[in-house]
C-alpha cells in the first residue's frame, strides 16, 4: 500500500511538472526570464556555428580527398598507363575512383549540413529574436502602466493625508477662534468656513484615494493574473519551440550522414571488389607477355680442345690467333646473358692479337722499327683474314646505320629493331589502333551521308554541296587508313609465320632429341654461337636464319651511358689504329683508361666523348686511379 501511493505521489507531482506554468510560477521572474530566453538563443547560434565548422571540415576533407585521387590518377601518354595492365594496378585505380565517388558523399553532406540545417536556423533566430523582443516589450509595458498606477495611487495617498492634515489644523483654529471673547463674530465666521472648506478638500481627497486604489488593485489583480501570464505563457511556448527546433535541428544532423551511408558503404564494397579482383598468376603472365623476346635459349658450350695447338708447332702469332678465336666463340655462346657495357665492349674490341712493341734498332736491321716507327703487325692465315674482312664489312655497315638512326632520332616503322615476340604485339596494337581509327571515320561518313540526304530532302535546313568537301576528306583519309592497314597486316603476318616456323623447328628438335636420346650438337651448337651483331658463325646456312633476329635485337642496346675511367696512361709509342675498333695514338700522347686488359693484350682508351677504342697494352704506361671504379668483363 505504501509502494502505491508512493507511486501515485510521483506521477501526481509529474503532471504537476508538466503542466506548471511559467505565468504562475514565475509570476516575478521576469528580469531572469529575460537572462534565460537570450542564452538560449546564444545556445542555438552556437550551435549553428559548430554545424557550419563541421560542414566546412567535411568540404575540406572532399576537396583533400579528391586531390588526392587526382594525384595518384594516371597521366596521359605516360609509362603509367601501361602500368595498368596489371591487376593490381587496375585494382588501384578501381580503388581510386572509389574514392573519389567517396569523396562526394562528404561534398553531399556538407551540402545538405548548409542547405537543412545552417540556413534554417539563421532564418529562424532572426525570427525568434524578433518574438522575443516583442514579448518582453509586451511584459515591459504593462510593468510601467503598473508603474504608473501605483505612482497615482501614492500621489493620491499623499495629497488626502495632506488634506485631512489641513482639514484638522482649520478645525482646531475655527474651535480655538469661537472660545476666544476678545474675537469678533466675523473672524468666527471666517474661521467657521475655512475649516468647512478643508472638510470638503479633505473630503475629495479621500474619494479620489479610494478610487486609485480600487483601480490600482484592480489592474494589480489583472497584471498579476492576467497580463504576466499570458506574456509569460507565450514566452514559455516560444522557449518550447526553440528547444524543439534544435532537437529537429539535432536529428537532421544524423539522418544526413546516414542517407549517405548506403553509398559509402557501396564505395567501400567496390574497394573490395577491386582487391578481390587482383590476380597473381595473371600479373606474372602479363610480364612474360610484356617481355618476351622470342628468342630461343643459348645451347651447349662445345668442348675446344687446347692439346691439339699445343702439339704442332706454331708461330706465337697464330696461337694467338686461335686464342682470339676461342675468346670469340665463348662470348658468341652466351651473348644474351652478358650486360650491354660489357657486350658492346667485346663487339667492338679488335679480333687480331695487339702487335709486339717495337724494340731497340740494331745496325743488322734493315727496316727500322723504333719507337718513331709503327710497329708491324702479324700476319695471319688468308682464309682467316677473309673471313675478318667479310664480318668487319658487316659489323661496320650495321653500326652505320644504327649511328644514324640514332642521331636522326628514327626508329623503324615496322617495329624490326624489337625482338619477335614485341614486335608482333607492337604491330598488333598499331593495327589495332589503326581500325579504331578507321571506324570513327566510317561512322562520320555515314553521319554527313544522312546529313546530306537530310538536306536533299529538305532544302531550306542546308546547302548539300557543303558537305561535300568533307566527304571527300574523310574518303581520302578513309583510303590512307585502309592502306596503313594492310601494310601492317602483311608484317603482322610475316611476323607470325616466322614464329610459327620457328615453333615447328624447335619442335623437330625436340622430336628428334626425344628419339635419339641426345641433342643434335653441330647445327644447335651453330645455331646458339650466333651473336647480337652476327660477327661470328661456322654455319653459313643458319646465319641468313638469325640475320634478321640479330638485326632486330641489335638497337637494345646502343642506349646506354659510357663507361667510367679507371684511369690515364702514356703513349711510349705511335700506334695507327686500322682495324675495327682501335684508335690511334702518337707517342706521348696522355689518353683516359675506361677498360683494363682482360688478357688479350688490348686496353680500352677514350681521348673525347666520341673517340675511344683498344690499343696495344704494352704500347703505354698506365695509371690507375685507387678510387676509380673499374668496368669488369665477365665472360
Amino acid at each position: 500500500m505504501d509502494s502505491n501511493r508512493g507511486i501515485l505521489t510521483l506521477r501526481r507531482n509529474g503532471r504537476e511538472t508538466m503542466n506548471c506554468s511559467w505565468g504562475t510560477e514565475l509570476w516575478d521572474q521576469f528580469d531572469n526570464l529575460e537572462k534565460h530566453t537570450q542564452w538560449g538563443i546564444e545556445f542555438v547560434e552556437r550551435y549553428t556555428k559548430f554545424v557550419k565548422e563541421r560542414s566546412e571540415i567535411e568540404l575540406n576533407y572532399a576537396k583533400q580527398i579528391r586531390n588526392l585521387s587526382k594525384k595518384y590518377q594516371p597521366k596521359k601518354n605516360s609509362r603509367e598507363e601501361e602500368e595498368y595492365k596489371y591487376s593490381s594496378c587496375r585494382a588501384f585505380l578501381m580503388t581510386l575512383n572509389e574514392l573519389n565517388d567517396y569523396a562526394g558523399q562528404h561534398e553531399i553532406v556538407a551540402e545538405n549540413l548548409n542547405t537543412q540545417i545552417l540556413s534554417e536556423l539563421s532564418r529562424y533566430i532572426q525570427e525568434l529574436k524578433a518574438e522575443r523582443k516583442s514579448h518582453f516589450h509586451d511584459g515591459r509595458r504593462a510593468q510601467q502602466h503598473m508603474e504608473n498606477s501605483w505612482k497615482q495611487l501614492e500621489s493620491s495617498k499623499r495629497r488626502f493625508e495632506r488634506d485631512c492634515k489641513e482639514a484638522d489644523r482649520a478645525q482646531h483654529y475655527f474651535e480655538k477662534m469661537d472660545a476666544d471673547i476678545n474675537v469678533t463674530k466675523a473672524d468666527v465666521e471666517k474661521a467657521r468656513q475655512q475649516a468647512q472648506i478643508r472638510h470638503q478638500v479633505a473630503a475629495d481627497s479621500k474619494n479620489e484615494y479610494l478610487s486609485c486604489l480600487q483601480k490600482f488593485n484592480k489592474d494589480q489583480s489583472e497584471h498579476y493574473y492576467t497580463l504576466i501570464p499570458l506574456i509569460f505563457q507565450r514566452i514559455q511556448e516560444m522557449e518550447e519551440r526553440r528547444i524543439e527546433r534544435v532537437g529537429e535541428s539535432m536529428r537532421t544532423y544524423a539522418d544526413v550522414d546516414r542517407r549517405v551511408l548506403p553509398i559509402v558503404s557501396k564505395c567501400l564494397d567496390g574497394m573490395n571488389k577491386a582487391a578481390e579482383s587482383i590476380d597473381p598468376k595473371m600479373d606474372t603472365k602479363q610480364v612474360v607477355e610484356t617481355y618476351k623476346s622470342g628468342f630461343e635459349p643459348p645451347g651447349d658450350v662445345e668442348f675446344e680442345d687446347y692439346s691439339l695447338s699445343m702439339r704442332r708447332a706454331v708461330s706465337e702469332s697464330s696461337f694467338l690467333n686461335a686464342r682470339g678465336e676461342s675468346r670469340r666463340r665463348s662470348r658468341g655462346k652466351l651473348w644474351p646473358f652478358i650486360k650491354r657495357n660489357k657486350l658492346m665492349s667485346l663487339l667492338a674490341s679488335p679480333r687480331q692479337p695487339p702487335p709486339p712493341p717495337p724494340t731497340s734498332p740494331s745496325p743488322s736491321s734493315a727496316v727500322p722499327n723504333g719507337p718513331q716507327s709503327p710497329p708491324q703487325q702479324q700476319k695471319e692465315p688468308f682464309a682467316q683474314r677473309i673471313n675478318g674482312f667479310m664480318s668487319s664489312k658487316h659489323r661496320s655497315l650495321r653500326s652505320l646505320k644504327r649511328g644514324l638512326s640514332l642521331k636522326l632520332g628514327t626508329s623503324s616503322e615496322d617495329y624490326s629493331h624489337l625482338p619477335p615476340e614485341q614486335r608482333r604485339k607492337k604491330l598488333q596494337a598499331k593495327l589495332n589502333d589503326i581500325t579504331k581509327d578507321l571506324q570513327k571515320e566510317m561512322d562520320q561518313r555515314d553521319a554527313l551521308a544522312k546529313m546530306k540526304d537530310v538536306y536533299m530532302k529538305n532544302p531550306h535546313m542546308g546547302d548539300p554541296s557543303s558537305v561535300d568537301p568533307r566527304l571527300e576528306e574523310i574518303a581520302h583519309n578513309i583510303d590512307k587508313l585502309q592502306q596503313e592497314a594492310q601494310k601492317f597486316e602483311s608484317w603482322l603476318a610475316d611476323v607470325e609465320g616466322k614464329l610459327l616456323e620457328k615453333g615447328d623447328v624447335q619442335r623437330r628438335q625436340s622430336a628428334h632429341f626425344d628419339s635419339h636420346g641426345h641433342a643434335p650438337v653441330g647445327n644447335n651448337c651453330a645455331q646458339n654461337r650466333e651473336s647480337p651483331d652476327g660477327s661470328y658463325t661456322e654455319d653459313h646456312g643458319v646465319e641468313n636464319q638469325f640475320k634478321s633476329r640479330s638485326t632486330e635485337f641489335d638497337d637494345e642496346f646502343d642506349d646506354e651511358d659510357p663507361l667510367p675511367t679507371i684511369g690515364t696512361c702514356k703513349a711510349l709509342y705511335p700506334f695507327e689504329g686500322q682495324n675495327e675498333g682501335t684508335i690511334s695514338m702518337a707517342e706521348g700522347e696522355m689518353l683516359y683508361v675506361i677498360e683494363e686488359d682482360k688478357g688479350d693484350g688490348w686496353t680500352r682508351v677514350r681521348r673525347n666523348e666520341d673517340e675511344e677504342g683498344y690499343v696495344p697494352t704494352s704500347y703505354i704506361k698506365l695509371y690507375f686511379d685507387t678510387n676509380a671504379k673499374g668496368a669488369m668483363t665477365y665472360i
